[in-house]
């Protein structure tokens, strides 16, 4: 969503790298091009004014102090302020001292009420709670069946006492919700309520009733990012004519420009809590401002990364993979695969990869991530028998071939794989002796040209010293120690070798936290 103001961000604070100071002129001229592009990016207009006049008395400020490094001061300032029109602080759900908390949903017609109410009790669910969904929207068509259905992908339940179309009466389902979780030991209870207008006085009236019957501990305002400017209004107007506590992004990894996310804080004053980045139930995230602001500011997002990782990576794979790794043991593809399939759950691959520092200028070939690539990989492991998978070694031309043959791939396909995975495990086996090389991708991922020179290319494979002979199986040739081959599966292909250094090149991995050197490996 931010694509456009971060690419806007990043050129107007190139423009100051190479300067020794700070003066008057950078910092209107810097200011202003800020100012451009936040308009650009649809964020209120008062909104716009505040930060570029706190942005420039900082900056100028930074400049009589005769700072250096204007670049990097000017990035801090924006990045402080970014956070503070964010919320500045991540906000977490207020629960009663005696259940159930209720949580009640409020929005316009389309915002996405029903499946945000699904993703909100999975999150809470994984936290260890015990949701109910409770089916208030008795107006639009088939809304009821709608909840009825996520509450079962969700695996939670739902009270639905209504047919709903139209039939029912929200006011006395609320109440009699409060009653059947105290009953049946729910220690939450999500209130899904119709979609409205705000200019329509009587469903305004209705929902306030609904508040009342409720008496939720939390209401929270279901936003589409989509629809911009008017998102700030459609808050003011519920804020007026209702009241809430929070705001939930839905449709925050769409095309939209972003400027409600950057707007609705300021003007209503209520914090951002939650946001709905994609279609799946677990599409649905924490908002937090300062990690969304590293985002816009291309400075990377390494600790949801690592949460995603936590979450997808079973602690007992993780462990196991720690002590193979320290005691040398040989990185086998049935680690190879276990590994893939654990990246798979963490959502899209250029996403993730999206998530590291650095990776704006590197848009093009994250745009060139094929997720189906980890199918194609794990169809040509699973083709192998279970001596393949431990000696790759015994891999010959025609065992090649069998396996090709077998995943419905090609014999160059295979032959990508093998090098592929001969470059991880001599990775893992440095990493055993306390070493951290030049990463040659994520198990399976694609391998990225980096540096100031690929301009959106792949990075060329290296050149075979002249005179060297160089063996036919991929393995010797690895023990050899000759070069990378071609890749043969094309860009942002998982099958093909790439760059062996594949990150920008002033990205430190020595920096990361262990835990993602674990997921890195």
């Amino acid at each position: 969503m931010f694509a456009n103001l971060s690419d806007r961000l990043a050129a107007t604070i190139k423009g100051l790298r190479g300067k020794g100071r700070l003066s008057e002129a950078d910092v209107d001229a810097t200011v202003r091009e800020i100012r451009t592009a936040l308009l650009e990016a649809d964020v209120a207009v008062p909104v716009v004014r505040e930060f570029t006049a706190v942005v420039k008395e900082r900056a100028l400020a930074a400049a009589a102090s005769g700072a250096l490094n204007p670049a990097q001061q000017i990035v801090k300032i924006v990045h402080e302020e970014l956070i503070a029109i964010l919320g500045g602080e991540t906000r977490n759900l207020v629960f009663a001292k005696n259940p159930p908390t209720v949580i009640l949903l409020a929005g316009l017609q389309g915002a996405g009420k029903t499946t945000l109410a699904g993703k909100l009790a999975l999150q809470l669910k994984s936290e260890g709670h015990t949701p109910l969904l409770v089916a208030a929207d008795l107006q639009r068509p088939n809304a009821v069946d709608q909840l009825r259905i996520i509450s079962e992908q969700a695996g939670v339940a739902i009270f639905a006492p209504e047919p709903g179309n139209g039939v029912g009466d929200p006011i006395k389902v609320t109440k009699d919700a409060r009653v059947y979780a105290e009953q049946k030991l729910h220690d939450i209870v999500i209130v899904d309520t119709a979609g409205r207008l705000a200019i329509d006085a009587e469903l305004m009236q209705q929902l306030r009733a609904v508040r009342d019957a409720a008496q939720p501990d939390e209401t929270l305002l279901v936003v589409d990012a989509m629809i911009g400017q008017d998102a700030v209004r459609t808050a003011e107007e519920f804020a007026e004519g209702v009241g809430f506590d929070a705001v939930v992004l839905t449709k925050l990894d769409g095309d939209a420009r972003g400027g409600a996310a950057l707007s609705i804080v300021s003007v209503t004053k209520r914090p951002i809590m939650f946001a709905s980045v994609g279609e799946k139930l677990t599409d649905f995230e924490v908002f937090h401002p300062d990690r969304m602001a590293s985002r816009i500011l291309d400075m990377g997002d390494m600790l949801t990364l690592i949460e995603q990782a936590e979450r997808a990576f079973d602690a007992e794979q993780t462990e196991r993979m720690a002590r193979k790794v320290s005691a040398g043991e040989d990185f086998t593809l049935d680690d190879f695969l276990e590994q893939m399939q654990s990246i798979k759950k963490m959502g899209p691959l250029g996403k993730i990869m999206g998530m590291l520092p650095g990776m704006g200028e590197m848009k093009a070939q994250l745009d060139q991530v094929d997720d189906r690539e980890l199918d194609r990989v794990a169809a040509i492991i699973q083709s192998m028998t279970p001596a393949e998978r431990r000696e790759p070694k015994i891999l010959n031309g025609s065992r090649r071939a069998r396996i090709a043959r077998g995943s419905g791939s090609a014999v160059s396909d295979v032959n990508g794989l093998i090098e592929r995975f001969g470059q991880a495990q001599k990775m893992m086996k440095q990493m055993g002796k306390g070493g951290m090389p030049g990463m040659p991708g994520m198990p399976g991922m694609p391998s990225m040209g980096g540096g100031k020179k690929s301009k959106g290319k792949m990075a060329k494979p290296a050149k075979q010293a002249k005179g060297k002979s160089r063996s036919g199986n991929p393995a010797k040739r690895a023990d050899q120690g000759a070069g990378v081959t071609t890749p043969t599966g094309g860009p942002g292909s998982m099958l093909g070798a790439g760059s062996a250094n594949a990150v920008p090149a002033d990205f430190d991995y020595a920096e990361l936290p262990p835990e993602l050197k674990k997921l890195l490996g």
